[in-house]
């Protein structure tokens, strides 16, 4: 039998919903949520989530590779700088993102799709003139090598949208010695009491 999967994480682990295609009274969702899905959208992009206040820790992700735009449809919602820097793969001068050095409690999304990435608290002051993470969301981010071997490119898993690098055993105090160095015009911040 076919199925939509849906993917919740409370910031520490993943779990999987699956809707049957077919809209039925055998769809049970976990204790303590609301939420409505349509399956004509076919994507967890769109899903609204209605939780209780104690409960807001958890985020909805779209899938990998879930959203697929032509380069005119990314132009057309995209300003040109976030058009450079999420599909041409550019970079904001040092110091100059918004991001930099903002250290408000909620999640950093996809400013391409808004698929959740980062949760604040793994957000770090690296001095390295962009927002630092020490870890993303499990699933949200892909690593793929630089064709010279010098970095490693990190990009949204859902849309492909250029994010930044990330470098390891730098010597940062963090609990995974990795460092996400990513462009603030490629996230959107959303406050944890929104």
């Amino acid at each position: 039998m076919g199925s939509n999967a849906l993917k919740l994480c409370n910031f520490s682990f993943s779990k999987a919903l699956v809707f049957p295609k077919s809209a039925s009274s055998k769809l049970i969702p976990p204790p303590q949520f609301s939420f409505s899905f349509s399956p004509k959208t076919n994507s967890a992009a769109g899903l609204r989530l209605s939780l209780p206040s104690s409960k807001r820790n958890f985020v909805a992700m779209a899938g990998p590779g879930s959203v697929r735009k032509s380069e005119e449809e990314w132009r057309a919602v995209l300003s040109p700088e976030q058009f450079r820097i999420l599909r041409q793969k550019g970079t904001e001068y040092p110091g100059t993102g918004e991001y930099d050095k903002f250290f408000e409690e909620g999640v950093y999304n996809c400013a391409g799709c808004g698929t959740p990435l980062y949760k604040s608290t793994t957000k770090f002051n690296s001095g390295c003139g962009w927002p630092a993470f020490y870890e993303g969301l499990p699933g949200a981010i892909n690593s793929t090598p630089d064709p010279d071997g010098m970095r490693t490119e990190i990009t949204c898993a859902a849309c492909g949208g250029h994010l930044g690098h990330v470098f390891k055993n730098e010597g940062f105090p963090t609990p995974t010695n990795e460092r996400h160095c990513v462009n603030s015009i490629s996230l959107r911040f959303v406050p944890a009491n929104s």
